[in-house]
């Protein structure tokens, strides 16, 4: 194992790593910006170095810092958590030249991943279903609309380089193509610095189906069943929960083998998400995203299995600690992302909190680096947590949900609790009867 693992994160996945490296007997490093030098990981790590200011491009984002850090502490592996450098095939790339390990996958596959052009092309070379579109990026307008009529209207654009919804837009009718193509280049040339585009078949009412895989770097890997994240807004997961409302277990069998065979099949290491729009009993395969994902407890909950333990396993050449006859699904799970934003107009609500009191009990877990008197900092992502909760059934697991957020109180700041009381409630959830858009459009219909 490990001699020292720095991690380069904040936040609720910050103390995630810590707590699991704690478990494994791993020193710690935590890196931070001035704006975190209170942040609780700082706090509980063995060691802490600041990194920066508060902007992140100055301090999370800095990879000469971060360098520095591991190279001042003596640590031997960085473990990235989500967002920031994550998904950096070029930190990938630094690390291992100067003989850190990366806790992730391998540089070309973060590589090939992150081009969502070629992500589509080799799911469709290992067998995994994809949505039908154009075999590459889009050049000009001519070319779009050749490839719009062959796929059939509505279509969607969607930047080569992107992610969280930007460089993202809908053509209904080819009279709203050319507007949407440049709008989509656009967007995708400022958020990514690439404005390279591709088009795919525009599903109506589909739902947010994603795999969850682990491989061992060595041609082995299984899959963990799948979550259903159909519940977003302004395409960011709000809600998520394990198994899927919706899936037969013939379908989450043969999807997850689909996956299980696809990472064996090029050697992937880690940790990493198998994405889908799921219609009509079929699924489309629309990215990966090799690292761990911010909704990786409920599938937690519902196998035993600790995601980031497998990740420290495998990075240090210990391999897997199960086969994928140990994985069994066990009731259901469901977790919410609270933020600190107002729960109706969804501004961001920096500040001190007040008085904080989280929910326990049986099968209630909150992951928060959060605590009474800690200020949150206007710099980042909104997230101040995630609460998850595990049930026997759904419909248990709804009940106990209804409790937690009851028990929940974040006082000081405006917070989305009041969210998702009312949703624990609506007939609609209950049933597990929504897709991708029925957020949006539920939440229109409140004003």
């Amino acid at each position: 194992m490990f001699r020292k693992v720095l991690i380069a994160n904040r936040g609720e996945i910050a103390l995630r790593i810590l707590r699991a490296c704690k478990e494994l007997g791993i020193p710690t490093v935590a890196v931070h910006s001035t704006a975190d030098e209170s942040a609780m990981h700082v706090r509980l790590a063995d060691e802490s170095v600041c990194i920066g200011p508060p902007a992140y491009r100055q301090s999370y984002l800095n990879i000469h810092e971060i360098m520095a850090a591991c190279e001042i502490t003596g640590a031997d592996a960085i473990h990235p958590g989500y967002g920031f450098l994550s998904e950096n095939a070029k930190f990938a790339e630094i690390l291992e030249a100067h003989g850190i390990t990366f806790i992730g996958p391998s540089a070309e596959h973060i590589r090939i991943m992150g081009d969502k052009i070629e992500a589509k092309q080799t799911a469709k070379r290992l067998g995994i279903p994809v949505v039908p579109g154009s075999e590459g990026g889009i050049t000009d307008e001519d070319e779009a609309k050749k490839v719009a009529a062959e796929i059939g209207y509505p279509v969607i654009i969607k930047a080569a380089a992107g992610g969280g919804g930007r460089g993202m837009m809908v053509a209904m009718t080819e009279d709203r193509l050319s507007e949407a193509l440049h709008t989509a280049r656009s967007e995708a040339s400022a958020a990514f610095g690439d404005s390279s585009v591709y088009i795919e078949k525009y599903l109506a009412k589909p739902r947010h189906i994603e795999v969850q895989v682990m491989g061992d770097g060595k041609g082995g890997g299984i899959h963990l069943g799948e979550r259903d994240c159909s519940l977003q807004r302004r395409h960011q997961k709000v809600w998520e929960e394990a198994p899927s409302p919706v899936l037969r277990e013939a379908d989450r069998a043969k999807i997850g083998d689909i996956c299980a065979k696809a990472i064996q099949g090029i050697g992937y290491s880690g940790a990493g998400t198998v994405e889908f729009l799921w219609e009509n009993g079929e699924f489309y395969f629309i990215e990966m995203n090799t690292r761990l994902q911010v909704e990786h407890p409920v599938t937690e909950m519902i196998t035993g299995i600790d995601l980031v333990n497998e990740q420290l396993r495998v990075a240090s050449a210990a391999g897997l600690s199960v086969n994928q006859s140990d994985v069994v699904i066990n009731g259901h799970a469901i977790e919410c992302r609270i933020n600190a934003e107002h729960p109706d107009t969804f501004v961001p609500s920096p500040g001190r909190i007040t008085y904080y009191h989280p929910p326990g009990g049986l099968g209630v877990r909150v992951d928060s680096g959060v605590y009474q008197g800690y200020s949150i900092p206007p710099h980042y992502d909104s997230l101040i947590g995630k609460l998850i909760v595990h049930g026997r059934t759904r419909e248990e697991c709804l009940m106990r949900l209804h409790r937690a957020l009851d028990e929940f109180v974040v006082d000081g700041i405006n917070t989305t609790l009041p969210l998702f009381r009312d949703l624990v409630g609506n007939e609609d959830i209950q049933k597990g009867n929504y897709n991708i858009h029925w957020l949006e459009h539920y939440l229109a219909n409140k004003k």
